[in-house]
Parts: C-alpha cells; sequence; structure tokens
C-alpha cells in the first residue's frame, strides 16, 4: 500500500487480522485468509487455467453490461428497470459468489443506485434450484450409504432453494423426528476460491479509487466479504451430515409473512410482531451478536409465540464498542447533539478519522428533525434509511460491512412486521425497548447516557423523564424500577456534582418544581416496590455507607 494510502485510512483496519480485534472477536480457526484462497485457486497449471479460464467468463458478463449502459449513454435513453434486471440475472448466471455480492450490494447506498438497489434485493429469493438427482447424490456420497437407511422420508422437491445450497424435508429412520435436509451446490467450493481471488485482483487494481472515494481498503472489503461466504460454506460434521450437506432440527411454525397462518395457529400478530422486534434489538444491543439474514424464509411463528430464526450460516458480530457508540447516538438523536452524531459515525467507522465534521452535521440535523416531527403512527426505519442513503453520495461516507447487515437486518424484520401489520411503525416498539434499558439497566455505561438524556444544557428534562417512564412501562406491562430508585439514590448521595445538578433542577427559573415531582411520582405509582427497597438499604446499607464516607473524605482531601 502506497504510504498516502496509509495516510489516508489513518485509524481504520488494513487486514482482516485487525478488523478482528476491531470487532472484539477471537477467531480460534479463521476458515478465510488471503493466503489460503490463492494456494486454492492457482493449485497447480490445472487450477491455475481455471481460475484463468473463470476469470474471462466474469470479464465476457462485466463487457456485455458495460456495453449496454455505454449504449444507453450514447443514445441518451437509459432504461433503468430493463438495465437492473440484467444486472440481477447475469449475477445469477455468474454463480453464487456473485449472488451474495449482489445481495450485499443491495444494502450498500454508499457503492449502489438506489434504482439498482431494489432490483439486487429479488436475488434473496430467486434462486433457481440445481436437479434433485445430484443433490440424492451427494447425500449419499456424504452419507457413505444409501439415503433410505438414514431417513424414512424425504421430499422429492427442495422446499427452498438458496445461493449456497438447497433445503428437504425429511424423517430420521432412527429417532422419527422431522429434519430439515440442507445440500450444497455441486463444485461450488473451488469456484468461490476461484471468485475471491479474481475479486481481490480487481480491488487491488481500484484500491486508490476506493480510497478516495470511499476512504476504505478495498482489499478489505472482498476480505470481509470471503470470510463470510466461507463461514456460510463450513458445514457441520456430526451423524447424518457431512461437508457438503447438514441435517438440522425441523421448525414446524408458520413463515412469518404469512398473517393468516399465524392466527390460524392461534399466535396473537401484534405480540408475534413484538417479540420480534424486542429480539432484533437485543441482538444488537445487548448480546451484540445477530442474525445477518432474517428474509421471511428464516424466520418462523410457534404455536406458543414465540419466534423461530432458522439459516445461522450468516451471524455477525459488534463489539462492546460498537454498541456503546450506537447507543450514544441514540442518546445524541434525543438531546438534538448533531455534531456529537457526527462523531459517532467517526467512531463507527463510517467516516475516516479527520474527516471535517461540519458540513455534515446541518444534512443529519434535517434527517432527525424530520424524524422527530413525524408521529409514531408515521415515521418508520426506512424513511430515515433513505434520508440517510442520499447522505452517502454527497459526503465521504462508507457502510462498515458489519452495519450493512444490521441496517438491513432492521429493514428486513420492518418490512416483515408491515406485511403482517401494515399501520406497524417500528418505534412504537423501539422506544418501549430502549426507555426501558436506560431505566433499569444497572450497567454503570448505561447510566452516564441516562444522565445524557434527563439533562439538556444543564437543565434536568421533567418531561423527558416522564415520557420514558410512560414509554417504558408501555413496552414492559408492570415496570419494576426499584433498582433504579435505590442506584440512583445512591449515586445522588456519593457524587456531589449530580446532587448539585438535581437541587439546580428542582429550583431552576426561582420555583420550586413541586408539580414536576408529583406528576413524576404518580407516573411511577406501582412502579417502586417499598419492602424491596428498605431490604436493598438494608442488605447493601454498611458497603454503602463506606463508600459515602471515601467519597465525602476524598472531597473534604481534595487539594
Amino acid at each position: 500500500m502506497a504510504k498516502s494510502d496509509a495516510v489516508a485510512v489513518a485509524g481504520r483496519p488494513n487486514s482482516i487480522d485487525e478488523l478482528d480485534m476491531e470487532r472484539g472477536a477471537c477467531v480460534l480457526a479463521p476458515k478465510y485468509s488471503a493466503t489460503l484462497v490463492r494456494e486454492r485457486a492457482l493449485d497447480g497449471p490445472g487450477e491455475t487455467l481455471k481460475t484463468l479460464a473463470r476469470g474471462v467468463e466474469i470479464v465476457t458478463a462485466a463487457g456485455v453490461f458495460v456495453s449496454g449502459l455505454i449504449l444507453d449513454n450514447f443514445r441518451k435513453t437509459e432504461d433503468v428497470v430493463s438495465r437492473s434486471e440484467q444486472l440481477r440475472v447475469q449475477l445469477a448466471e455468474l454463480g453464487p459468489s456473485f449472488v451474495k455480492a449482489g445481495q450485499v450490494l443491495a444494502n450498500r447506498p454508499d457503492i449502489v443506485r438506489a434504482d439498482y438497489m431494489e432490483q439486487l434485493t429479488k436475488l434473496q429469493d430467486d434462486v433457481p434450484p440445481f436437479p434433485n438427482a445430484k443433490a440424492f447424490e451427494i447425500m449419499e456420497q456424504e452419507l457413505g450409504r444409501p439415503i433410505s437407511e438414514v431417513y424414512s422420508d424425504i421430499s422429492s422437491e427442495p422446499i427452498a432453494a438458496a445461493s449456497l445450497g438447497q433445503v428437504y424435508r425429511g424423517r430420521l429412520r432412527a429417532t422419527g423426528e422431522e429434519v430439515a435436509i440442507k445440500v450444497q451446490r455441486p463444485g461450488i467450493e473451488p469456484i468461490i476460491y476461484r471468485d475471491l481471488v479474481l475479486f481481490r485482483a480487481l480491488a487491488a487494481f481500484v484500491n486508490q479509487v476506493s480510497m478516495r472515494r470511499l476512504g476504505c481498503n478495498a482489499q478489505l472489503i472482498v476480505d470481509e466479504f470471503g470470510e463470510k461466504l466461507l463461514e456460510e460454506l463450513d458445514y457441520f460434521y456430526p451423524e447424518a451430515s457431512g461437508a457438503r450437506m447438514l441435517t438440522m432440527e425441523w421448525i414446524d411454525g408458520v413463515r412469518c409473512t404469512d398473517p393468516a397462518g399465524i392466527r390460524a395457529a392461534g399466535v396473537d400478530v401484534d405480540n408475534f410482531i413484538r417479540v420480534g422486534v424486542m429480539s432484533g434489538l437485543r441482538q444488537l444491543l445487548e448480546f451484540g451478536l445477530f442474525h445477518g439474514d432474517p428474509h421471511p424464509g428464516n424466520i418462523f411463528a410457534l404455536k406458543d409465540g414465540r419466534i423461530a430464526y432458522v439459516d445461522f450460516g450468516n451471524v455477525a458480530q459488534l463489539s462492546q464498542t460498537n454498541k456503546e457508540v450506537l447507543i450514544d447516538a441514540v442518546v445524541h438523536a434525543v438531546n438534538e447533539d448533531y455534531d456529537a452524531m457526527a462523531g459517532d459515525f467517526i467512531r463507527l467507522g463510517f467516516l475516516s478519522p479527520g474527516t471535517d465534521v461540519r458540513p455534515i452535521v446541518p444534512a443529519l440535523e434535517s434527517i432527525w428533525q424530520d424524524a422527530r416531527t413525524a408521529s409514531l403512527s408515521s415515521f418508520n426505519f426506512r424513511t430515515v434509511t433513505a434520508a440517510f442513503n442520499e447522505l452517502v453520495y454527497q459526503y465521504p461516507i462508507r457502510i462498515p460491512e458489519r452495519f450493512s447487515l444490521v441496517i438491513r437486518s432492521l429493514l428486513t424484520q420492518e418490512g416483515i412486521c408491515m406485511t403482517l401489520k401494515p399501520e406497524f411503525r417500528f418505534l412504537e416498539v423501539a422506544y418501549p425497548y430502549v426507555a426501558k434499558r436506560l431505566l433499569t439497566d444497572r450497567d454503570a455505561r448505561l447510566r452516564e447516557r441516562l444522565i445524557q438524556v434527563l439533562f439538556k444544557q444543564g437543565k434536568f428534562q421533567w418531561t423527558r423523564l416522564e415520557n420514558l417512564v410512560e414509554l417504558a412501562q408501555e413496552g414492559a406491562g408492570e415496570l419494576d424500577l426499584t433498582d433504579t430508585v435505590s442506584d440512583g439514590a445512591q449515586l445522588l448521595i456519593t457524587d456531589e456534582t449530580l446532587r448539585t445538578q438535581l437541587i439546580l433542577a428542582l429550583t431552576e427559573d426561582d420555583r420550586l418544581h413541586v408539580d414536576e415531582v408529583a406528576r413524576l411520582l404518580r407516573v411511577l405509582q406501582g412502579g417502586v416496590k417499598v419492602d424491596r427497597l428498605a431490604q436493598t438499604a438494608t442488605t447493601d446499607g454498611p458497603a454503602f455507607l463506606r463508600k459515602m464516607a471515601l467519597s465525602w473524605s476524598e472531597s473534604v482531601l481534595r487539594p
């Protein structure tokens, strides 16, 4: 890499190992490395010739498409619909790597135009199956015995087909259990290795342009893509499975986009939607490990109201730092602190370190002001995403791969919810969850963010606290704020700065805010268990008194 390029991406990862460190991930046996891919694709003259032939096939297909664009430009009559459809068909014909690449690009507004993105999203479900005879042949090769010895019954046709494989429904002969049998497309692995080598060669060729326009290493983008792709190829090896097929538990549920079927199963649709949104938010903001491909074929409603995710070939991870910065961004949006929000974009990797964010701040303010003025009944996540997509073309914003998956995940789940309930609005469910976490989570870092929400320019936001409690109660039914009150009381006694702020809040504008306190107490009524509060005070009292004494002695002895 040239020295200027290294400077351009200072503070950003330039290798897959650095990226894993940034994520906070520990990968003991990684399936991907650039060296491994190159060795597999160029292993002897035969494989090298196949890789070169694959390159010619790809270049020919690209030439056909680009020629069409040039002709449209010459005629000044670009037909976006037909060209975007042509691109989708050509990607499907080029095979799994290109189908996967198209699916990724369908969520990258920093790279692909919106009209093309719409067509690329169809690659998720529009993948033709491969012949059943070949699938059954692979099964027998992997099992080492006839299919009939393992399964007492198996569907004659696949129930689903995807870019890397297809799924059959069967029943284990030994136990009678219903199972899903996933079979990998024949000859897929060597083709993927060849494609990744060619992708990486192209990335090296366009790296300087990528650095300048996106502020990132194009080869690292390919490495991220290759890492996820090879993870999806890694099938299990227990009994009744093999390197190219996988036998899994059968989930007896209803497809998540079938509202009539969900109701017929006795499941409350509104509750199922709430469970789904809560599940997605907890994956992102609590666990940092989330399903990266939650399309309708991968989510089912169970008869007891639970939600079932299937196909964990694409699971992504957010580091603790990423989760904290995401919550910071929400806090800054609530506080209308758009300068700090622009800083969050740098911390999350959307902007290069050192980027002048001053031109971006007014645009962020415009987007979130529109969101704030929209009522919960008219606001949805897609609205903000569409506005943000326009921002991507105007400023040097690059969407990191992991956040591309986050955006796709949220958009897909919102789309599913709107299929079940057209009037569904994401924030109606998300706000109560965020409010409850801010109020009840005992994580000290979240408590700091709660304080940021409640104080704006040094003034206590009484209405904001009331709204938070009411929203949290809406999402949780009976809300227990006992621990919150207990922790808050201890914090007030030991934190002189916070204590001073609260005293000022109670007396600001030269009056006692008795009415505000009374309203707040009414909202809190029933949310604080006095007996538990007394028990906590008794149990934790001695330790708390020591902590208080230390805090006061430090303030007295401070030079």
